[in-house]
């Protein structure tokens, strides 16, 4: 390979790191104008989505450009395919990181429906999901790319339950349900962003073992749940 594609990839590589590290602070961002109820955060957030997005379609070019210009081998189309596709599963959190953001707004201006746990609880595990898959990626960490997927369970377990228990909140108060089903809609992003970091480290699976496992039950694992929104 030349030189001048050899460079080509390191800055595909680049460009997701970059991306990556964008989406993790516009996420961690979302979750403390939640927590803190800061509206500027809020604001910010929604203000540093658009380089994110300017990121996803840059990457998508290099690699077409690569792809129709160099005639790469199995491997390198598997790179090629593999950072488009992190690259989409990063927007896609931010686009999370919005939603969270804005929901925000709208609880901070009402009274807190019952202290914040199990939402805090759950963006945890998923941003820790979301760096560890992109350490993965660069390291080519097969075994901590199947970890994360495990973890996907402990999420999903969270938002169920807190699910639930916000139903009962608006069964017993119709007073609460705008805080409810904004709580809710929170809890599903986060839930969400755990989805894309799975994604990620499926991805990063194929890149390195060239076996697509995003179907195979068997790379999943049982979780623990929490308590309290």
């Amino acid at each position: 390979m030349s030189q001048f594609w050899e460079q080509h990839l390191v800055n595909i590589r680049e460009q997701l790191l970059l991306m990556s590290g964008l989406t993790e602070r516009n996420l961690a961002l979302a979750m403390r104008a939640l927590v803190e109820r800061d509206d500027k955060l809020c604001d910010t957030v929604e203000a540093e989505d658009t380089p994110i997005d300017e990121l996803e379609i840059q990457i998508d070019e290099m690699v077409i450009t690569y792809m129709a210009t160099h005639g790469p081998v199995a491997r390198d189309c598997r790179l090629m395919l593999t950072a488009s596709k992190i690259s989409s599963n990063l927007e896609r959190i931010a686009d999370q990181a919005v939603k969270i953001a804005r929901r925000a707004r709208e609880l901070n201006h009402e009274p807190l429906l019952k202290p914040l746990i199990d939402i805090p609880l759950m963006a945890d595990i998923a941003q820790a999901m979301l760096r560890d898959s992109i350490t993965a990626f660069v390291d080519a960490n097969v075994e901590l790319a199947v970890e994360i997927i495990a973890r996907d369970k402990s999420v999903d377990a969270i938002n169920k339950q807190l699910a639930r228990e916000l139903t009962s909140f608006m069964i017993e108060n119709p007073k609460t349900i705008t805080r409810a089903l904004n709580l809710m809609t929170v809890a599903q992003a986060i839930e969400r962003v755990a989805d894309h970091a799975t994604n990620i480290a499926e991805e990063v699976f194929y890149l390195n073992r060239g076996e697509d496992i995003r179907h195979e039950p068997s790379f999943k694992q049982p979780a623990l749940g929490g308590n309290g929104p």
